[in-house]
């Protein structure tokens, strides 16, 4: 009797521990569409670092550095014109609309001097780029 009971505790304990409860299982991952394209693309770019640490090293010649890194740079060309397609098919803006950015000019209040970058002081008078000191 006393085996019978200790068999069915143990039973009891196995069947315990291997019910799956869906409460248990966890979230399924969500996948990507793009997960294959960004690992392809990631993929290239790690080869080309490679490619370009061998020449450094001197593993490769000029000519099969070129070579290899024109086959490499076609085949990123196919991935990202894979994506665009892809996000075509999926309804998704394919390019950016970037605003031109405009060559910012900075004037010299005191002598109408132009720059393309901020200064604290003239370039040209030495003053204050700051108006009305």
């Amino acid at each position: 009797m006393t085996i019978a009971i200790a068999a069915l505790l143990v039973l009891g304990a196995l069947l315990y521990t291997l019910i799956v409860r869906p409460a248990s299982l966890p979230e399924p991952e969500i996948l990507s569409p793009f997960r294959h394209v960004d690992e392809a693309k990631a993929r290239i770019y790690e080869n080309l670092r490679d490619l370009q640490f061998e020449l450094r090293l001197g593993k490769l010649s000029d000519e099969d550095y070129a070579r290899t890194k024109l086959d490499l740079q076609k085949e990123l060309a196919k991935v990202l014109a894979d994506a665009d397609v892809l996000k075509e098919e999926l309804g998704l803006q394919t390019t950016m609309k970037a605003a031109k950015p405009k060559a910012a000019e900075f004037v010299c209040p005191h002598c109408a001097k132009r720059f393309k970058e901020a200064m604290k002081f003239c370039g040209a008078c030495g003053k204050s780029m700051e108006a009305g000191v």
